[in-house]
């Protein structure tokens, strides 16, 4: 209990301070940064004006996202929750403008941004929500929201937990800090066996949590997508690579030995979609072509996929994209970790990525399954892509188990949400 105390005190004195000081120095220079503290503003208003109009004797579950990635998880939940329980109330909150901004389902009650982590003003919005249930998707846990949930005897439950052998959480002083912090949840499902040994590793051996492996929900939302946009399945695919959710570090990687394949085999054809959609990017992109000479095409100026380039500008496409494309790279394994992996998989697409994919479980599940491809520089993603292109019974054979890896781990958004609604 003194360490606890001691972590709490460290916590809120100096961790929470600096992180206050770093947003608000970013503030004048970050879009995103801007966005989220302006988004915040009235937070507390606009949910006392919606609990005006609620029913005190209907459920609240309060659904915490990072951002829109995480949100995949928590939608085929939502929906569950509302098919049980039509009259529940549903609330959902994001820590970044990407999620907030681009999320709108008609299951959520009430969508707002989490207030910054500290003491008081999360007191005051768990005492006025006073969810039955807080429910964490994946990873975005704050302490204090955890602790002042604790206090007021809100049960607490996180799903799809992941816990990777080269986790930051691992380390001494830091795996302290988080014993903390998982030890206060009721109830945690991880995705698989290595997440639960390794939280039996982080958790205080005292805690009497329960722990289950559930699988991730963000797999039956992918099925689900495809199924409900009758994506077309003919196999008479074009010769046509897609590289999805690009950061400027896979650029370097990949965009010179794709212009080299593209000289190679005239009929290739390249779609490149930034992560976001920003115009500074997109443009430092065009400049690239056209410094290479290669003709290219904007997708917002005629919608069609008849270039030797498309550049996606637009969001929203890239799920039916794959549909129509022979090879995937999804992007992020250069940077800050490789994106969703899942999408491409079930349209039955080789995927590539970078090797920073421990944030995946999809990702692991396709190198293990050879449906997935890891490359750490070019001469790596030159020789995978030889191969795909150029050998058919191991393209064919990446492309089966591709789709086997999603179809393998369906049905965990049933076992997450009898756990919320029974554990």
């Amino acid at each position: 209990m003194i360490i606890k105390i001691i972590w709490i005190l460290l916590y809120n004195l100096i961790f929470l301070p600096i992180l206050f000081l770093i947003l608000c120095f970013l503030y004048p220079f970050n879009d995103k940064i801007k966005r989220g503290l302006k988004g915040r503003k009235n937070l507390f208003k606009k949910i006392n004006e919606f609990l005006k109009n609620v029913n005190k004797d209907n459920t609240r579950y309060w659904f915490h996202c990072a951002s829109h990635g995480e949100y995949e998880q928590v939608k085929p939940i939502l929906s569950g929750l509302k098919e049980l329980d039509k009259n529940c109330i549903i609330i959902v909150s994001f820590f970044s403008p990407s999620g907030y901004d681009n999320v709108n389902d008609n299951n959520i009650n009430l969508k707002i941004y989490i207030p910054i982590d500290f003491p008081l003003p999360m007191f005051k919005i768990l005492s006025i929500i006073r969810p039955y249930k807080l429910i964490f998707a994946e990873y975005d846990v704050w302490p204090n929201m955890i602790w002042i949930s604790n206090f007021l005897n809100i049960h607490t439950t996180i799903f799809s937990a992941r816990f990777t052998s080269n986790s930051k959480k691992l380390f001494p002083l830091i795996k302290n800090f988080y014993s903390r912090i998982y030890s206060s949840f009721n109830t945690i499902y991880t995705i698989n066996e290595t997440d639960y040994i390794f939280l039996k590793r982080i958790i205080n051996k005292k805690s009497r949590m329960l722990i289950r492996v559930l699988g991730s929900p963000r797999y039956d939302m992918v099925d689900r997508k495809n199924k409900q946009n009758k994506i077309n399945t003919n196999e008479n695919r074009p010769l046509r690579i897609v590289a999805g959710s690009m950061w400027p570090e896979d650029d370097k990687i990949i965009l010179p030995v794709l212009i080299s394949f593209m000289k190679k085999y005239p009929l290739l054809q390249l779609i490149w979609v930034p992560h976001e959609p920003n115009k500074d990017y997109i443009n430092s992109t065009i400049k690239y072509f056209k410094n290479k000479n290669i003709d290219y095409e904007l997708y917002s100026k005629n919608n069609k996929l008849n270039k030797k380039i498309i550049i996606m500008d637009e969001i929203g496409h890239l799920y039916k994209i794959y549909w129509k494309s022979k090879i995937a790279y999804i992007g992020g394994g250069f940077s800050n970790g490789v994106h969703n992996v899942m999408e491409s998989s079930i349209a039955k697409i080789p995927t590539i990525f970078g090797p920073n994919y421990k944030n995946s479980h999809a990702a692991e599940e396709l190198i293990n399954e050879e449906g997935g491809f890891c490359v750490k520089n070019s001469t790596n993603f030159n020789k995978i892509l030889t191969l795909l292109l150029d050998n058919v019974n191991f393209y064919n054979n990446a492309s089966i188990s591709a789709s086997e890896v999603i179809k393998r781990n369906l049905g965990s958004s049933r076992k997450v949400l009898r756990g919320i609604l029974f554990d």
